[in-house]
């Protein structure tokens, strides 16, 4: 791929850098095209590359020893992957796989190290992106040890929610998240969140439209993850 085409503009690690370093540094990265379900990452993989995605969506996974997949997350255009190998050294902790076509630049771990140690700001934004990262997992270590599934399931759904909010008190899940998609991310079955989403969408609070997921009220949702933790 030609890398002048591209450019780091969008990542959010790098907001707040000048023009001429964002270009400086697009220089410094390997560009490619991934297509669905192509795997960019693999888990226990002694890579240690940094990626990019300037435009598309991916996810992380594992697997479990009885070959369940288990999701993590979705990221999509200006996140970045594999920092945390870059960091320590350690193999890969997860599989990511491209969800739609998508574009990602990567950069080797001695330079985002040498990127970090000469761009404070950069490095600023990293140390908030990993602090977050572990209050995420840490209220989903709670979530797993003191919520029934159903109300795993209205936690995960505030999640996506909260990532993908309008304006106002609505949020659009697009693309709709499948109900084994769902399953995964809760340590459930198919089959409750098949039930779960059914009610909640004889009660109003969930709409389904050609391609999405609608949440009506997220405040609503929010109150109804609060009552599971009071339970």
């Amino acid at each position: 791929m030609d890398d002048a085409t591209f450019t780091l503009s969008g990542i959010d690690l790098f907001g707040g850098l000048p023009g001429s370093d964002l270009e400086a540094l697009a220089k410094l990265c390997r560009w490619r095209r991934y297509a669905p379900p192509d795997q960019i990452i693999g888990d226990q993989d002694e890579t240690t590359d940094v990626f990019f995605i300037a435009s598309g969506r991916v996810r992380a996974t594992i697997y479990a020893a009885s070959g369940k997949e288990v999701s993590f997350r979705d990221l999509g255009a200006g996140k970045s992957i594999g920092e945390l190998s870059a960091v320590d050294g350690a193999p890969r902790s997860a599989n990511v796989i491209a969800l739609t076509n998508t574009v990602l630049a990567s950069m080797s771990a001695d330079i985002f190290r040498n990127v970090l140690r000469d761009h404070p700001d950069v490095s600023a934004r990293m140390m908030a992106y990993l602090v977050d990262l572990v209050r995420k997992l840490s209220d989903r270590v709670v979530e797993y040890s003191v919520l029934a599934v159903r109300n795993r399931i209205h936690a995960e759904l505030l999640r996506l929610a909260r990532e993908q909010i309008d304006d106002g008190n609505i949020a659009t899940l697009s693309p709709t998240p499948t109900h084994a998609d769902i399953a995964g991310r809760v340590a459930t079955h198919r089959e409750a969140v098949t039930r779960e989403l059914s009610v909640l969408a004889g009660s109003g609070l969930i709409e389904r439209q050609p391609g999405a997921l609608v949440i009506t009220d997220v405040s609503r949702l929010e109150r109804l993850v609060k009552e599971g933790f009071e339970e």
